[in-house]
């Protein structure tokens, strides 16, 4: 019988945000396709680092585990790489015993037009214009930084993800009119709206897909903890609480900072991930723990400031 890969929480990760091909990434930026094909040939037998993503996919993969023979999550990888230079990723993934079976390898083709036919939920890369044309194409995506300058070793139980609000979880609507007409406007917009539940943004069919695996928790408790990191605060708070209360979804902890940074929360939160839309709090973010910035539509007149 066929797969049906929408039954799973889909990830399609690039090779880059799996592993630490920083250096292989230098030689084909310097030196071109040919001497990058080279050297990974030349060097297959040799393991790969865990790179910025690697904890994440650990963690996600392990729920698998908890329920056997019922999956619960799939990791795909989305690679613009050749097959005759892959052997080096499948190597390493067999090494860390990471239960990875499936891979899109274009040679150097679009990803964007296969997310869909392998159900992608979340795409994770290091380079901007595959998570671009992946976010214009409908799929929850963000540009993985690398790894943090202290990272955060936690070999924790649960799965933990971290969400910015607007132009994350919701739309960037709110975004706009804070960028254009400034914080009073924004207020003003949102006590006004307050009662109308917040237009969805690019990770909100992911949240809800989370959401779902959280109902199923085994007895012992949820093995995935989620949280909204965000700069709003009151009185732009009570829009986002009915938005999340119309969804049916759950949120485990709820920061709203006014403004404040968000690394020292989000150290303590202590995710695998964490996913925000502006440059500045990723910035910031990546000196803590693992961290995504979500770029806007095409289309978008909002700005990463």
């Amino acid at each position: 019988m066929p797969v049906d890969l929408s039954q799973y929480l889909v990830v399609g990760i690039s090779s880059r945000a799996l592993f630490d091909l920083s250096y292989e990434d230098e030689i084909f930026r310097t030196q071109g396709l040919a001497a990058y094909a080279d050297h990974q040939l030349e060097n297959e037998q040799y393991i790969l680092k865990p790179g910025a993503a690697f904890p994440l996919v650990k963690a996600l993969l392990s729920l698998n585990a908890l329920s056997p023979g019922s999956r619960q999550t799939e990791v795909v990888i989305m690679s613009r790489n050749a097959a005759e230079t892959s052997l080096r990723i499948f190597n390493s993934i067999d090494y860390y015993g990471l239960d990875i079976t499936r891979a899109a390898l274009t040679g150097g083709a679009a990803l964007a037009p296969y997310l869909q036919a392998f159900r992608v939920d979340l795409f994770l890369s290091l380079y901007e214009d595959d998570v671009q044309a992946a976010i214009d194409a409908g799929v929850a995506s963000a540009l993985v930084y690398e790894k943090p300058t202290d990272p955060i070793e936690t070999e924790i139980q649960q799965i933990r993800i971290a969400f910015d609000g607007d132009a994350v979880l919701f739309s960037d609507e709110s975004e706009r009119i804070y960028q254009e007409q400034g914080l009073e406007a924004f207020v003003a917009h949102e006590k006004e709206n307050a009662r109308q539940p917040l237009p969805e943004g690019p990770f909100a069919k992911l949240l809800r897909a989370i959401s779902s695996l959280q109902n199923q928790g085994c007895s012992q408790g949820s093995p995935i903890r989620t949280a909204l990191v965000t700069a709003r605060s009151s009185p732009a708070h009570e829009r986002v609480i009915r938005t999340l209360r119309e969804w049916g979804v759950r949120l485990d902890e709820t920061f709203f900072l006014g403004g404040m940074p968000k690394g020292e929360v989000l150290k303590a939160f202590r995710p695998h991930i964490y996913f925000d839309d502006q440059t500045v709090h990723c910035d910031h973010a990546a000196q803590f723990v693992p961290t995504g910035r979500v770029p806007y539509l095409t289309r978008s007149t909002v700005t990463h400031e």
